[in-house]
């Protein structure tokens, strides 16, 4: 596939530009326990099917999401996210790549961990001012896999054209959310056959943040 023209690149965080030291095993277990002693998720539920936001937004989708609810569920996660990102490091090349790429192309983040916890994460690691917009949970209606948060960067950096976006992520949510929302996506260290095993397409794949560089320059030549 043949892409031009771009202007704008989103980022996922976790595992894309920072080593997250979250359990996102560990938090989907504690919300599931709690959906269940909750009695709005029965036993047995399918839960290995499921990320953590994907099992949110099947509670979304049935009505059973009070907004007392949400707020004890996002508790349980801020909790894992907030022992996750002590000491959370930057992916290798993660700095050198957004030193090179800022003022080239406009930057976001979109992610499912909370404003607060994103931002505290990546000032930690000196990296929070190469970015022009950093969207967390708190500002998507729901969470990736669905489109929501990359809408969000389309509407609010407006000045760069619908079809002048591409992102970066390293899991098959961040894909299915890039593609729903009519972005390119390029797949960091995943194996492309699990990408498409969860009908995800990228355009590309990279091993290192540093390869992300000559493909971008690739696509201007319209290689």
């Amino acid at each position: 596939m043949r892409v031009s023209g771009i202007r704008g690149i989103i980022f996922d965080m976790d595992n894309t530009l920072l080593q997250s030291r979250i359990d996102f095993g560990m938090m989907k277990a504690g919300i599931y326990r709690y959906l269940v002693r909750s009695a709005v998720l029965e036993e047995g539920f399918p839960v290995e099917e499921h990320t953590t936001a994907t099992l949110i937004e099947h509670i979304r989708q049935t009505g059973k999401l009070t907004g007392s609810l949400y707020e004890a569920v996002m508790k349980i996660a801020a909790e894992h996210e907030v022992r996750g990102m002590e000491g959370a490091g930057l992916e290798p090349g993660a700095g050198e790549l957004l030193a090179a790429l800022h003022r080239r192309y406009c930057l976001a983040v979109v992610t499912n961990n909370s404003i607060a916890a994103a931002r505290t994460a990546l000032e930690r690691t000196g990296i929070v001012h190469y970015f022009d917009l950093i969207v967390g949970r708190e500002q998507m209606t729901s969470m990736k896999p669905t489109p929501a948060g990359f809408l969000v960067v389309k509407e609010r950096l407006h000045t760069i054209g619908a079809d002048q976006w591409l992102s970066v992520g390293d899991a098959w949510i961040d894909g299915k959310a890039s593609a729903d929302a009519g972005i390119p996506f390029i797949s960091y260290r995943t194996p492309l056959d699990i990408m498409h095993e969860r009908g995800v397409r990228p355009i590309g794949r990279v091993d290192k943040l540093s390869e992300l560089i000559p493909l971008l320059d690739g696509m201007k030549e319209g290689t």
